[in-house]
């Protein structure tokens, strides 16, 4: 009876990077939903990175990733608790849009995936509680439009034994990139549900850096301070802009469906005013109208895994009502109001990029003047701190972003 009257509460687990196992049927999708998702996306990216930019060091995380499991929580939120999520998430569709437009999304990655030789998956998966009367609309509409597998188990039993399961799952599909996702202690006997969702992102780049021409150079960490690091050398045709004291280079992987965008300040020091001016305007603006043209590039080799408590981001987003015991509406999962809740949220992402490419895609064309000398080629020094994004070009959904400020870490 003890257990009966305490609040059950509901722990969404966020991982950064795994795979993907099945195929996503079409789903038909009126387009403006879609460019209303991203764009609501892509906002929440940038807020989200606005509350964590404090945090020292190189940062990496999906937003992608984490706004997907949160919209299946979100599924069943009600009343204050949907309306809080619907603001800090920036999901600007109702219900009945929202979860298929996600579907169409994730079907467009996987056939990106499929039309490029990339290897970038999404997966889902829900563990509830098996003898908890979960209703069967909630986990339909999950099981229809994210796909996620769902697999009933006991938490009174052997909390220790599912936080093993679950985490071998993630490990699993992530290519052992992401291991021990939940920690002791997240799980308990009162535990009602897991959500999890997670993305793996490998790809080649299209120009390949040549390994004999990586050498130590200096990274820049501050005016003062240096750091020799494995540098990568290409000269090649890409996608270049420069503007607001930027250089703006987009790197695309073989297929030209996804790329990277470096996102490097002309000053030394100019990082912190890029981050604390960054929106998500600039940042299609940014990303959207890059020219083609010859540029040398020098880009660091770097590896990050960072993880992530989300709770007090969420909270601070206004996101509160879903963490409070007793005013946590979530009676879209099971028909109680005030019942269930958030009792943590986990977010870990890992990114390696090299000569070959990126484990987590250009035009080309010759402009020539007659009776002048040609220009010389841009120079893109990525040899101080710079953000980057990981997007799928189509929709221009941003997958991944995150920042370098030393790459020696």
């Amino acid at each position: 009876m003890y257990l009966k009257q305490k609040l059950m509460p509901l722990i969404s687990v966020i991982a950064g990077i795994t795979i993907f196992t099945g195929s996503i049927n079409a789903v038909e999708v009126d387009p403006k939903a879609i460019d209303t998702l991203v764009m609501g996306n892509t906002e929440f990216a940038i807020n989200l990175f606005g509350k964590i930019k404090g945090k020292e060091g190189n940062l990496f995380l999906s937003p992608y990733s984490i706004s997907t499991v949160l919209a299946m929580t979100y599924a069943g939120a009600r009343g204050n608790t949907a309306k809080q999520m619907a603001k800090a998430l920036c999901f600007n569709l109702d219900q009945q849009q929202l979860h298929p437009a996600f579907a169409k999304i994730e079907h467009n990655i996987n056939r990106t995936a499929e039309a490029t030789g990339i290897m970038i998956w999404v997966a889902n998966s829900l563990w509830p509680h098996e003898k908890y009367p979960f209703l069967k609309n909630y986990l339909n509409l999950i099981r229809d439009n994210y796909k996620a597998t769902i697999t009933p188990v006991n938490y009174r039993k052997d909390t220790e034994k599912i936080r093993k399961q679950i985490n071998e799952w993630v490990e699993k599909r992530t290519g052992e990139k992401i291991k021990d996702l939940i920690q002791p202690g997240h799980l308990n006997a009162l535990t009602r549900l897991t959500l999890v969702n997670a993305i793996y992102f490998k790809g080649k780049w299209l120009f390949q850096f040549d390994k004999e021409r990586t050498k130590d150079a200096p990274f820049w960490i501050t005016h003062e301070k240096s750091v020799d690091v494995p540098t990568m050398y290409i000269k090649a045709k890409f996608g270049y802009d420069e503007r607001d004291s930027l250089q703006i280079l987009e790197l695309p992987y073989k297929g030209r469906k996804i790329s990277m965008f470096i996102i490097l300040p002309l000053e030394k020091d100019g990082l912190d005013r890029v981050q604390n001016n960054l929106t998500a305007e600039k940042l299609t603006e940014w990303t959207k109208h890059t020219s083609t043209k010859e540029v040398k590039v020098y880009l660091p080799k770097f590896k990050i895994t960072s993880e992530f408590d989300l709770p007090e981001i969420l909270k601070a987003m206004g996101m509160k009502n879903a963490f409070i015991k007793g005013k946590a509406n979530f009676s879209g999962m099971d028909g109680k109001k005030k019942w269930l809740y958030i009792s943590d949220a986990i977010h870990k992402a890992f990114v390696d990029v090299n000569e070959e490419g990126t484990e987590a895609a250009a035009a080309t064309a010759v402009m020539m003047r007659a009776l002048a000398m040609p220009e010389p080629p841009p120079v893109v020094k990525a040899d101080h701190p710079f953000l980057f994004v990981i997007r799928e070009n189509s929709e221009m959904n941003i997958l991944f972003i995150g920042r370098i400020v030393d790459p020696s870490l």
